[in-house]
């Protein structure tokens, strides 16, 4: 069999990996001459590495105990299956979950020595600021994908065997959920507390060195939205990877050819490969516009690769309805992330009438910026449906034998367009902590207003991309799931052809057991997002309340004199995520589990749709009108509705504190939680087929 697709998967993932070691090494030799600046950084790159230290910790001893269920139960339990074979998945899961821990260690790394540099590089001028704040996160960008590539490949080249392959996305997925939750929750209890505290109470600046949560904050920005938001996008990306294998290898054995699979490898590197190149390319003027910079570099990586996907196309005849699906994912991944943009920037209508209803109070906040984020959702979700429409219709008619499995592969191929520049948006979204970062170092080194405005600019444009990426990232892990639904239903067939079972052809919603599933399915998205959300509110609680007390305490913090202790905030906000993590993470495991031993694979299948369509939809509302909320709160602070100090800015601080654990914690962990439970699904099917309750 031809193993050259594999090979250059593993080839271009080293390729990224030497070329994220230069961008690291270009960061780290710009200049850092500041001393306080360099004090501050030091402390956040200290509490960003404490509290992944004790969250790997954590999450390592999960998975030495999933990892040893698994070797026990799959493929098949232990004393019907072969021990080499049961290893291999166990040892695929582990390597999953090694995999995505790196990438976000290895943006951590890169963010905390990126922000101080990118702040005093703003005194040059905003091209050189910038620069280091976009390399800074393109470590990410290539790290997170180029392992991604390296891990698949070189697990399918090794074992041969998709099975590996989703127990491989498994550890990934598992693992991206707890850091996404332990992360998120991290990062807007500081966020919150250091808001109500500094801002509404104490009338002091965001980033004042005055306020005991600013490094918790600055901190948080790190381990929520680098290392969180990386293992996310690993996660999804190798989801989609391990949906279209499944399904490909199954048609290239019904053929004898290996035609799909290689498809599926050729392209998949070829995404690495031009988001490389996007990096490469990425430039801004010396008076340029930060956010246009961000999005045509985007722009430029979707035509390189449509190009270079269709040139491999025509070398090697692969299906051009597959390419055709591949780039409409694509595109749609792009529309959606261009309709993301409208209702979260500042510079468009939603976010300045949101403003405008600020300055009648907060309540009018709330109302407005949900009705926004509500709104915000559909063309995400119509977007979605129409790629996997078309999809499911252009490559239907490939091969009349295998109209279904094809019509299948079209929909996990659009997932792989979808996510195929992730690369760039990976890029793109890390950028937003480290500039974010930056402005905070930049006003506590006093270096001076047109200092500030330059990172404010900055920070701005990482704020309306965020959200953009998180709307772009969970659009893709719904096209993901869909596409895991139907690897579901494959392998669910596949062990029923083998036990002389019946097929499953679809799921009928008047059945019972679909729909028990689907109802059940439909409510796990929203006990799962208020369990993160109560956690965030306990541990801001918590922390409001040091606060208080330091300041009780200590006098001489708020005049100047002496230091906060940030580290006991920090420790604050690190013991109460490690407290909340599991217990959010487990509910969704086990409803699954115990849902599939209840009603079998048709619960299953209603369940995973009912999750699904709930899930994309909270995902969405909430991190969109997240995002509005604090683009509005800035746009005040800008000078409009009566800056600084009004009315308006009170209650825009009340609407972004209601969004922070919308947008940062619930919001994005959701998309990773629908992934798990639909790779569950998938690799217990054969329990589920012959275990349940209810047949």
């Amino acid at each position: 069999m031809n193993h050259v697709a594999e090979l250059a998967g593993i080839a271009v993932a080293l390729l990224s990996f030497a070329y994220a070691a230069w961008l690291y090494l270009w960061v780290k030799n710009q200049p850092q001459e500041n001393k306080t600046i360099t004090k501050v950084s030091g402390l956040i790159q200290q509490g960003a590495r404490a509290f992944l230290n004790r969250q790997y910790k954590l999450l390592f001893m999960f998975a030495g105990a999933i990892a040893v269920l698994i070797f026990l139960v799959l493929p098949a339990p232990i004393w019907r299956s072969t021990f080499s074979k049961n290893l291999s998945m166990a040892v695929s899961y582990v390597c999953g979950t090694l995999f995505s821990a790196f990438a976000g260690k290895i943006g951590i790394e890169v963010a905390t020595i990126a922000n101080g540099r990118s702040a005093e590089a703003a005194q040059k001028g905003i091209k050189p600021s910038f620069m280091v704040g976009f390399r800074g996160g393109a470590v990410m960008g290539m790290a997170v994908v180029g392992a991604c590539v390296f891990g698949v490949s070189l697990v399918y080249y090794v074992l041969r065997d998709t099975q590996a392959v989703l127990c491989f996305s498994f550890g990934a997925s598992s693992l991206a959920l707890f850091a996404k939750v332990g992360g998120g929750i991290f990062t807007k209890t500081a966020d919150i507390a250091a808001d109500l505290t500094g801002k509404v109470e104490l009338g002091i600046p965001e980033d004042d060195p005055r306020n005991p949560a600013v490094v918790a904050d600055n901190v948080g920005d790190n381990v929520g939205d680098v290392a969180g938001m990386g293992a996310d996008l690993f996660d999804s990306n190798v989801a989609s990877l391990a949906a279209a294998l499944v399904i490909a290898l199954k048609l290239d054995n019904a053929s004898g050819f290996n035609n799909n699979v290689e498809t599926v490898f050729w392209y998949a590197a070829l995404g690495l490969l031009a988001s490389i190149i996007g990096v490469m390319t990425a430039r801004i003027g010396k008076h340029g516009n930060p956010t246009k910079a961000l999005n045509s570099s985007t722009y430029v990586t979707t035509a390189i690769y449509a190009v270079l996907t269709a040139v491999v196309t025509a070398i090697f005849g692969f299906s051009w309805a597959i390419w055709a699906s591949c780039v409409l994912g694509l595109v749609v991944g792009v529309v959606i992330g261009i309709t993301t943009d409208y209702f979260t920037d500042d510079t468009k209508n939603p976010v300045h009438a949101v403003a405008h209803a600020s300055a009648t109070g907060p309540a009018f906040t709330i109302l407005s910026g949900v009705s926004y984020g509500f709104m915000s959702a559909l063309p995400a979700m119509v977007g979605t449906g129409v790629s996997t429409l078309i999809s499911y219709k252009l490559c239907q008619g490939i091969d009349p034998n295998y109209s279904s499995d094809y019509a299948l592969f079209g929909i996990s191929m659009a997932a792989v367009g979808m996510l195929s520049i992730v690369g760039m948006i990976v890029s793109n979204d890390a950028y937003g902590p480290i500039v974010d970062n930056a402005r905070g170092l930049a006003e506590m080194g006093e270096l001076g207003d047109e200092v500030l405005e330059i990172t404010d600019e900055l920070d701005s444009a990482g704020n309306t991309v965020k959200a953009v990426t998180k709307g772009f990232s969970i659009s893709a892990a719904g096209l993901t799931v869909i596409a895991l639904l139907g690897t579901f239903m494959s392998e669910v067939n596949t062990a029923a052809t083998a036990l002389g079972l019946d097929r499953l052809t679809g799921f009928d919603v008047m059945d019972p057991l679909v729909m028990f599933g689907m109802l059940a399915g439909a409510g796990i998205p929203a006990v799962f997002s208020a369990m993160l959300m109560l956690g965030v509110d306990r541990n801001a609680q918590r922390m409001v309340e040091e606060i208080h007390r330091q300041v009780k305490a200590d006098p001489g913090i708020i005049e100047g004199t002496s230091d906060p202790d940030y580290e006991k905030c920090i420790d604050i906000a690190t013991t109460g995520a490690m407290k909340e993590l599991i217990p959010a993470g487990l509910v969704a495991i086990l409803s699954t589990i115990l849902c599939g031993f209840l009603g079998g694979v048709r619960a299953i299948g209603g369940f995973l749709v009912g999750n699904i369509v709930s899930g994309l939809l909270l995902a969405l509302f909430m991190s969109n009108s997240g995002g509005l909320w604090d683009n509005a709160k800035k746009y005040i602070e800008a000078g409009h509705e009566g800056g600084k100090g009004s009315d308006a800015h009170k209650a825009g601080v009340i609407g972004d504190t209601v969004g922070d654990p919308f947008k940062d914690t619930a919001g994005p962990s959701i998309n990773t939680q629908i992934t798990v439970v639909s790779l569950i699904a998938s690799l217990l099917s054969t329990a589920f087929l012959t275990l349940s309750l209810f047949k």
